[in-house]
């Protein structure tokens, strides 16, 4: 299927960083284009780009079209965002993934937004909707879904695509990680009614498994810090070669 576009994607601004088209913007500018544009941007989907999406972008051509291929990609990372300020787009700030559902999840009872939940365990789902039903009492889950952890089958992938579009969301949450969240949401545009987002490990943040890094840290660019204390194993080699290359590349090389 080709997705048609129904919004002109060359009225947001851009900044290319390493091949990546990262959004030159921030929280405020995304919140106003959502709310006037959300009807026509069902099908479509949102990246949350940071150094090591950008980094894998580089070294692979394929994932680096999946980046370009959604209406944007925004600028999760701080590096990025100070990188493109540098470069002269004085507007654009940090926007991360899980800020960003904090904002819709606080307009969503006054503008009547529907949420779905695609990724994640069914004990993560679970403790997410209790969380959220918690604190924004009046916010409307369309559905959860916590697939396999195995591909699907066609058959089963319509399954899915029938389920979610029943629901009739607004967004459509994605937290399957990256490269694989990303590669969800191309493989289905044009396929879920809902704008799709890739959140990561926001369902993680807000079903209360991982704590979000202090205010302070995150506004100087250190919650990558924050993470890699409470998960060195996992996070140590993945920050040392991105944020490496990243500045060899971003910086040094200027790409």
């Amino acid at each position: 299927m080709t997705y048609k576009r129904k919004v002109d994607k060359a009225e947001i601004p851009i900044c290319n960083i390493m091949g990546v088209n990262i959004a030159a913007i921030n929280m405020k500018w995304l919140l106003d284009y959502l709310e006037k544009n959300l009807s026509n941007l069902k099908g479509d989907y949102i990246c949350v780009s940071n150094v090591h999406t950008t980094v894998m972008s580089y070294e692979e051509s394929s994932y680096c079209a999946v980046q370009n291929g959604g209406i944007m990609a925004i600028p999760d990372g701080g590096p990025l965002s100070s990188l493109g300020r540098k470069r002269g787009f004085v507007m654009m700030e940090r926007t991360t993934g899980p800020s960003l559902m904090g904002e819709l999840f606080k307009i969503s009872a006054k503008r009547g937004y529907r949420h779905y939940f695609y990724g994640s365990t069914e004990e993560t789902l679970e403790k997410l909707k209790n969380k959220l039903q918690e604190y924004y009492p009046e916010i409307q889950i369309a559905g959860m879904y916590s697939p396999p952890f195995r591909a699907l089958s066609i058959e089963e992938d319509n399954e899915v695509i029938e389920k979610i579009n029943e629901t009739n969301p607004d967004f459509v949450w994605i937290g399957l990680g990256a490269p694989k969240q990303e590669k969800w949401m191309f493989d289905h545009q044009g396929s879920i009614n809902g704008l799709m987002i890739g959140v990561g490990a926001g369902f993680d943040y807000y079903a209360g498994n991982i704590k979000r890094a202090p205010q302070w840290m995150q506004k100087c660019n250190l919650e990558w810090v924050y993470r890699l204390i409470q998960d060195p194993k996992r996070l140590f080699k993945r920050y040392f070669h991105t944020n490496i290359k990243f500045i060899l590349h971003a910086y040094l090389l200027k790409n």
